[in-house]
């Protein structure tokens, strides 16, 4: 701990504020320029603002006008949604054959894709037996591929290493988890729109024929009075 004790992380504002003078800045950013710290003060009261000293180390002190306990406010939400974001990093795995089959790394890929769109790292694991320990480069090939057919996706955050048996790498994604989510809730949204509307048009298409039964019936009916040639006597 310093020689003086603890050193508060709190700014000083309004009155705690003992200089003589300020660089004064507006509440929208706007420059004032250096005035005494008593005139600071009286065009904080008439706005009904805090005079916050951002700056202390400045010569004289920047000050700002500002809404104090809206900036504390604002600055915990940012710490907070920071912290939940670091928590929320997920890692998932796929695990992968060096002589996989066509189909199956479709669906593998298939897999990772959709962890990369959600936000998510996948750790790609290659297992190699028997002989294809001997064989290292089969790993290296697959995983280069792999990490090409999802390049618009997501990056290489891991090279790819042997590990004992297996060879590994890591992808990371292009999206923050927040920003995927918004991605995945926009998109479900628009699907939702989409099958709500072909429900309305189906339904419509049902009314218009329902409606136009009777008539077409009728117009038969008389189509074929009309024809009769017994009816003209």
């Amino acid at each position: 701990m310093p020689p003086g004790g603890h050193i508060s992380t709190e700014l000083r504002i309004n009155d705690r504020i003992r200089v003589p003078e300020v660089r004064l800045v507006g509440p929208n950013g706007e420059t004032v320029g250096i005035v005494p710290t008593d005139q600071a003060l009286k065009l904080a009261q008439e706005a009904d603002l805090d005079l916050v000293e951002i700056a202390p180390q400045g010569k004289p002190p920047v000050c700002k006008l500002m809404d104090y306990g809206k900036f504390k406010y604002e600055n915990a939400q940012k710490a907070r949604e920071a912290r939940r974001n670091q928590t929320n990093v997920v890692i998932k795995e796929m695990k992968l054959r060096p002589k996989i089959d066509a189909h199956d790394y479709e669906t593998k890929k298939g897999h990772v894709v959709r962890f990369l769109r959600a936000g998510d790292k996948v750790k790609i694991t290659i297992m190699f037996r028997g002989r294809e320990q001997h064989r290292p480069e089969l790993g290296f090939r697959l995983l280069q591929r792999l990490a090409e057919d999802v390049t618009e996706l997501g990056f290489v955050e891991s090279a790819p290493k042997q590990d004992g048996r297996n060879m590994i790498m890591v992808l990371g994604p292009h999206k923050k988890k927040a920003d995927a989510r918004v991605d995945q809730q926009a998109e479900k949204e628009a699907k939702a729109a989409e099958r709500a509307a072909a429900m309305a048009d189906e339904q419509a298409e049902r009314d218009a024929a329902h409606a136009a039964g009777p008539v077409a019936k009728k117009k038969e009916r008389g189509r074929s009075e009309n024809l009769d040639p017994e009816i003209e006597a």
